[in-house]
């Protein structure tokens, strides 16, 4: 299809995005190609390894197409936008349990879905240009595609800082966070592809990687642990709001700009995880439980409509403050789908 290009090259099962005038982002169809591929290439001895990569400076793949989610959704469609999760869930599950290497070179944007197909892979390169964010309590969903469990496996209280405020991260922040493995100048990238495509050997990512800038994230973690350690929601904003410095300032701004519910939501999943996850299927399932109610039980229509559709960029929240989302409502967004529960519709990803 036109916006992804799926092939086997020498030794290896080259995934490339191929949508770099719409940031690359993830489409339904994009991403049944992925699972194909993966598929196809799961048992086939001809290839050795799988290289995932994209076109364009900008972006490696910055989200999924929450536009066409907003459009269908709006018109009373909840189960398009579900499928296109569930099958997108399964499909990230894949990535991650594969059992050959998976390269994945990173620049530019990698957001959302982005993380989903890059950050699930075994080997991840980051350069220069690469952004790294799971923005999604800005448009009323939590962080996905895997993303609550690197968020509950990241140093500290890194997970909840980065969930809450969708701070960006550079090279050296995905790192150090636990998004990303290696760095190498995004102009060597095309000699290290090349050198996989004839080897088939995914020790020449380690050869080839050089150090990574200082990751200014490392550098405030003392202050986001006190600052983000609160039980819930409530009282990290109010430690927030007590609070001095741009560490503190810039992270209530942010809080105070996002869903409430969906943070809420975002801190639970990642405390639960962090406490006693079993992995990546328990955080996809957990993380279906709250999209596949996300658009007419949560802040999702109105956030695409004010950050993407509109873009007023002033959504009016289902809650007015972060304090005003009750443990009770998170229980309910998280609690059990029954038969639509994502790893009952089928046994394996």
């Amino acid at each position: 299809m036109a916006d992804i290009h799926c092939r086997i090259e020498g030794r290896t099962g080259r995934i490339t995005f191929t949508r770099p005038q719409a940031l690359n982002a993830l489409s339904h169809d994009m991403a049944r190609a992925i699972a194909a591929a993966l598929q196809a290439w799961r048992d086939d001895d001809a290839v050795a390894l799988l290289v995932i990569d994209a076109e364009g400076e900008r972006a490696f793949c910055a989200g999924g197409d929450i536009a066409y989610m907003h459009a269908v959704g709006t018109a009373g469609d909840y189960d398009g936008p579900r499928r296109f999760w569930r099958d997108e869930y399964r499909m990230n599950a894949a990535i991650a349990g594969y059992p050959k290497p998976i390269v994945a070179l990173m620049q530019g944007f990698v957001m959302g879905g982005g993380v989903g197909v890059g950050c699930n892979a075994g080997i991840r390169v980051v350069g220069e240009s690469t952004q790294v964010a799971m923005p999604e309590c800005g448009i009323g969903l939590v962080p996905d595609v895997g993303g609550s469990l690197m968020l509950a496996r990241a140093p500290g209280h890194a997970g909840e800082y980065l969930a809450l405020t969708a701070a960006r991260m550079g090279p050296a922040d995905a790192i150090f966070a636990g998004f990303a493995d290696h760095f190498l100048p995004e102009a060597d990238w095309p000699a290290l592809k090349a050198r996989l495509v004839e080897t088939g050997d995914a020790g020449v990512v380690a050869q080839a990687a050089r150090p990574a800038p200082e990751s200014p994230l490392a550098a405030e973690a003392e202050v986001i642990d006190r600052l983000f350690a609160g039980p819930d929601l409530a009282a990290i904003h109010a430690a927030l709001t007590a609070s001095t410095g741009d560490v503190a300032a810039r992270a209530l701004k942010a809080v105070n700009r996002n869903s409430p519910l969906s943070m809420a939501c975002a801190l639970e999943m990642i405390r639960h995880l962090r406490a006693g996850g079993t992995g990546i299927r328990e955080a996809l399932a957990l993380e279906y439980r709250f999209t596949h109610r996300a658009l007419p039980e949560a802040d999702f229509l109105e956030g695409v409509r004010a950050q993407i559709i509109d873009k007023d960029r002033a959504p009016r929240w289902r809650h007015a403050a972060p304090g005003d989302v009750t443990a009770a409502e998170v229980a309910h967004m998280l609690a059990p789908l029954g038969d639509a529960e994502l790893w009952q519709q089928e046994d394996t990803p």
